[in-house]
């Protein structure tokens, strides 16, 4: 019996030692052996979804034979489908009208909250003593499962109790998760610096429910040191979720039925699990981070992903969301941490941030006369982004607009807007193509429109995008529509054009002096030097004087080699140079590597976003680098919005990772880079889903990852 028990996996001593703690020491040894002696016949579980007594109250032949419940299940229960648990007593409950919830974004707020779900009303009590005694500065969110009359009073009453606080009676559906998911959708989370979930728990699988429950919520709300632990939870770079000691659980048996259903969560934000590596906060209760917080909001859930409550014990969207929780924090390189790991870390090093932070802008999103002819009336990129659509399982396409809207870059406001997103997220300039066709302009309105708004605080200096422009959108292969050409006396007609921007005020000079100025191919001049030095000589002669000059470190060499000191600076661009074929998931020597079948037709590659960040601060890559070189870094890469079928893209980009790829870059690259910067792909390419703009997606993530790693003052 021993054996077949033990062998079929279903006897967890780990479980049956924590739920019941007073087992004699000796017994502690061989906790199997001390259930089949004692434990059955008392009732003990020897797995959270096995019950003795439930096994034999709907199984009355197992009974009048006197066969151990467990081994009977073991040997031919389980293949025959018999009940093993408590089928429950589902309580008609009555469902509230579900609450259109919608918070204001401006309004005030503690640096903390604390959210609070009462299913259990008999242990409000309980609760209103601890919260009562909280020395934090906080706001408190109390949802309740509606019970109608009852409910309604136990709300008037914690309302007198705690005045402010939102209090919010919901249908009995998701157990704490769809409560906690509501809030938090409705934006009544965001801008906290941490935020707390707890709620009524009760065990009655275990002996010690009610102690149980107590060290849950003790261990992430003490009653004294709670704000020195809160500083050293924030201060920790890679920290995501702070819970009890022993409620960090590990290893495949802690799976359960729930492994299909948390993978399908996650590939809402490109996420893939491995089913050997479960590492997730039980319980439910944490202290938790606004970039967990985000990610979880951009799975978009919604009420009617979560079953209507018939008191399952393991299966539900509830039960696979408390898994994705610790997948969110391992694909962002964070972790979970329990309470005496968090007293007992030491203090982590400061991290660089970056002298200055520029960001590529495209100035597209409006009508032209040539896009017009080649692509129909009124063409824009929106078009194109709104038309995209997703290649396999997982693939997060279409990615839109949110706080900006489809904008129009006529309208000169919108560039006031985006200056005011950027420079609240810590980016000092944006570096504008310029559109320059051996004298002919294109796209050139919105920056023309901005020299007549002095008003309008929109910082920028211009980047020259050197390369013709193709049908195929990659600027390398394809129908040539506009052809970039190098007449003779090219430079001083550029540096020309580039005259009104230069003396307009807004026009950044990073190094505190000079201009500064950049070309995307420097290799596809005929004679990069002799250019270079003309279009400095033309800048002297028109007064502007020296010029920072800069070059993108494209990622194919071009037909006229560029020597490392003819610019003042290179910069980094992603994922230009940081892709290989060991990298690609689908369209490599491997075949597919993604674990999903993909769309008919697909001809495009897609490759891991994590082994590019690996690339960008390898060693061997640093060293290939001119020493004057700025790093990169880019929120997203995929195409498919211009390319469909033949897309390249960055599989598993989301915010956590791209702020892992900050935290990298602080870590390895920051100290070497010219001058300290930090250069970002991109601002605004929405048909290449490098976007640090607010999405649909992810709201305003990104700039938020962003703000914490490079503004100074900022937590981690």
């Amino acid at each position: 019996m021993l054996r077949e028990i033990r062998r079929s996996g279903l006897f967890d001593p780990v479980y049956y030692l924590g739920a019941y703690p007073a087992i004699h020491p000796i017994y502690r040894k061989m906790p199997l052996r001390h259930y089949l002696l004692f434990g059955e016949a008392r009732g003990y579980r020897p797995n959270p979804d096995f019950c003795p007594e439930a096994y034999l109250k709907y199984n009355p032949d197992i009974a009048e034979a006197g066969i151990s419940p467990l081994y009977h299940f073991v040997t031919s229960g389980r293949d025959e489908g018999r009940p093993c648990k408590e089928l429950p007593e589902i309580v008609d409950m009555p469902a509230p009208a579900s609450p259109r919830l919608h918070a204001d974004p401006d309004r005030q707020h503690a640096p903390y909250a604390v959210v609070a779900h009462i299913y259990y009303p008999d242990l409000w009590p309980e609760f209103e003593r601890r919260l009562a005694g909280l020395e934090i500065e906080h706001d408190l969110h109390v949802t309740l499962t509606y019970r109608g009359e009852e409910t309604e009073a136990l709300a008037e009453t914690i309302r007198a109790r705690f005045p402010g606080t939102t209090v919010i009676p919901l249908q009995n559906r998701g157990r704490d998760m769809l409560p906690f998911v509501t809030l938090l959708s409705a934006g009544l989370l965001d801008g906290y610096r941490a935020v707390c979930k707890i709620h009524t728990k009760k065990s009655p699988h275990r002996e010690d429910g009610d102690h149980w429950r107590d060290h849950l919520i003790s261990g992430i709300l003490p009653e004294q040191g709670l704000q020195e632990l809160l500083d050293r939870f924030e201060a920790m770079p890679d920290a995501a979720f702070w819970v009890a000691d022993g409620q960090h659980y590990t290893g495949r048996k802690w799976w359960g039925s729930n492994c299909g259903r948390t993978r399908d969560l996650l590939r809402r934000v490109e996420i893939d699990i491995d089913h050997d590596s479960l590492a997730f906060p039980a319980g439910s209760m944490y202290w938790v981070k606004p970039l967990m917080l985000g990610l979880l909001r951009a799975m978009h859930l919604r009420e009617e992903d979560f079953e209507p409550e018939s008191g399952q014990v393991d299966g539900t969207t509830a039960h696979a969301l408390e898994r994705c929780m610790g997948f969110l924090a391992t694909a962002s390189g964070q972790r979970v941490l329990q309470s005496t790991e968090l007293a007992e870390a030491p203090p982590p090093p400061a991290l660089p941030r970056p002298g200055h932070v520029s960001a590529f802008y495209l100035p597209q999103f409006h009508p032209i006369p040539e896009n017009d002819a080649w692509w129909g009336k009124g063409f824009t990129e929106w078009r194109s982004v709104t038309a995209a659509r997703p290649l396999y399982h997982g693939h997060t396409q279409p990615l839109l607009p949110a706080d900006l809207g489809f904008y129009d870059l006529r309208l000169t406001e919108v560039m006031g807007e985006q200056a005011e997103l950027a420079r609240n997220a810590g980016i000092d300039a944006f570096c504008v193509y310029h559109y320059w066709f051996d004298g002919r302009r294109v796209l050139e309105a919105p920056l023309d429109r901005l020299l007549e708004r002095p008003e309008i605080d929109f910082p920028f200096y211009l980047c020259w995008a050197n390369e013709s422009w193709r049908r195929n959108w990659d600027g390398l292969s394809g129908v040539v529509l506009l052809e970039q050409t190098y007449g003779e006396g090219f430079e001083r007609a550029l540096v020309e054009s580039s005259l009104p921007y230069m003396r307009d005020p807004r026009y950044q000079r990073p190094d505190g002096t000079r201009p500064r100025f950049m070309i995307y191919r420097p290799e596809d001049m005929p004679d990069p030097a002799s250019s270079v030095e003309r279009m400095r000589k033309a800048w002297r002669a028109a007064g502007i004087g020296e010029v920072e000059l800069g070059a993108v470190r494209f990622h194919i060499q071009g037909e006229n080699p560029v020597a490392d000191d003819l610019f003042d600076f290179w910069v980094e661009m992603p994922p230009h140079g940081l892709v290989t074929a060991d990298d690609y998931l689908f369209g490599g020597p491997q075949g597919n590597l993604l674990g999903r079948e993909v769309a008919p037709g697909f001809r495009g590659l897609v490759y891991d976003y994590v082994r590019v960040i690996d690339n960008a601060v390898s060693p061997a890559h640093t060293a290939s680098l001119p020493p004057n070189t700025i790093c990169g870094a880019m929120p997203g890469w995929d195409n498919t919005a211009r390319r469909g079928l033949e897309a390249h893209m960055a599989h598993g980009a989301h915010p956590g990772r791209f702020d892992l790829w900050l935290r990298r870059i602080a870590e390895h690259r920051l100290a070497h880079s010219y001058r300290g910067e930090l250069f970002l792909n991109a601002w605004n390419e929405w048909a290449e889903k490098a976007v640090l703009e607010p999405s649909d997606r992810y709201g305003r993530l990104c700039l938020e990852v962003l703000a914490s790693r490079v503004l100074p003052n900022q937590r981690n």
